[in-house]
């Protein structure tokens, strides 16, 4: 078993933020690509960070965004899309998400927005 499936979500965070903030970014926008991946609103996220929880039970609480699949690239080493271990390409996939995010990517590239959809205009 990896190392990081025994893990606490709350150990790796804080890096998440340095990461993040060291480049400019916020942790507005981590909780932003947070939500879109597992679907964990501000309220889910601070429980997760103050129980605890192991990187299993937090991506098992988790309602995996059907455009996850659409993470592609090299992460860590790894191509995302050719993990084989289910849990470990989720925990990949949010990696992934926040290494675009250090890289200037625009929010609607890492949340992998469809173009005709970010410029959709709401009808009055």
């Amino acid at each position: 078993m990896s190392r990081i499936f025994r893990m606490a979500f709350a150990d790796v965070y804080p890096h998440y933020v340095t990461k993040l903030e060291r480049k400019g970014r916020t942790v507005a926008e981590l909780h932003q690509v947070i939500e879109w991946l597992t679907g964990f609103d501000e309220a889910a996220l601070e429980h997760h960070l103050q129980e605890r929880t192991l990187f299993p039970d937090f991506f098992a609480a988790a309602e995996l965004n059907p455009a996850a699949s659409l993470i592609t690239g090299s992460i860590c080493g790894y191509q995302v899309q050719e993990i084989e271990d289910p849990l470990m390409r989720q925990i990949r996939y949010l990696d992934k998400l926040v290494d675009e995010l250090a890289k200037g990517r625009p929010m609607e590239k890492v949340l992998r927005t469809p173009v005709e959809a970010a410029a959709e205009v709401p009808s009055a």
